[in-house]
């Protein structure tokens, strides 16, 4: 009988880290004349109702995992996201400050929405350069890169060949994902609220293995 070769599943190599990037789920609404809470210069806003459930339901898709450690950022919104998937597996979330979002500037607070959805030219240009720092006072792509990319090698050097979930934000994931992939700063942005993306990591080098994976919320 003649030997038989069947396609392999993919398993990540000796040493890397498997980071599933959670992004948060969805915040209560910005409003004219308003300002979120904020923290060390970033917008804070709590989870929405709807985002508390996509919380439910993420923590749900992976409670199952075999996940060693949970990641979250300094926003509060990270820690609610979370919080189901923590009390599924009795662990602690951890705190990696370089992970929360781009900084706006003049913007943060929740007024980044209002001038996007008005079609601030300093929003146009922003997307049009993929550039941040087109904002008033924001940090640079540059700068929003250079922490992530940090962030996430410190985790992927903590837990080699262990898989590990990162509630993180929506510019966090594009960058992440354009850092692994050598992809356009902003070509993942835009990660729905609650979804899944998968960045394999060994040493400094990335591999892009998942996007916006939104399965467990329809």
């Amino acid at each position: 009988m003649s030997r038989e070769y069947h396609q392999t599943v993919y398993t990540p190599p000796e040493g890397a880290a498997d980071l599933l990037l959670i992004r948060h789920g969805r915040t209560e609404a910005a409003r004219p004349g308003e300002s979120f809470p904020m923290l060390d210069g970033h917008g804070d806003p709590a989870l929405h109702p709807e985002g508390e459930e996509q919380a439910v339901l993420v923590g749900e898709r992976l409670k199952n995992d075999p996940i060693s450690a949970i990641y979250v950022t300094t926003l509060r919104r990270t820690h609610q996201t979370a919080a189901p998937l923590a009390a599924h597996l009795g662990l602690t979330p951890k705190v990696e400050a370089d992970l929360r979002e781009v900084r706006l500037g003049d913007w943060d607070g929740g007024e980044y929405r209002i001038k996007a959805a008005e079609g601030a030219p300093e929003f146009k240009r922003a997307i049009e350069r993929q550039e941040w720092g087109e904002i008033p006072n924001a940090e640079t792509t540059a700068q929003l890169h250079a922490r992530v990319r940090a962030g996430l090698l410190r985790i992927a050097a903590a837990h080699p060949n262990e898989r590990v979930a990162v509630v993180v934000h929506g510019g966090v994931v594009g960058a992440a994902m354009a850092l692994a992939s050598g992809a356009q700063a902003f070509h993942f942005n835009g990660a729905d609220n609650g979804s899944i993306s998968r960045l394999v990591i060994r040493g400094e080098t990335m591999w892009v293995k998942g996007f916006n994976d939104c399965a467990h919320l329809r």
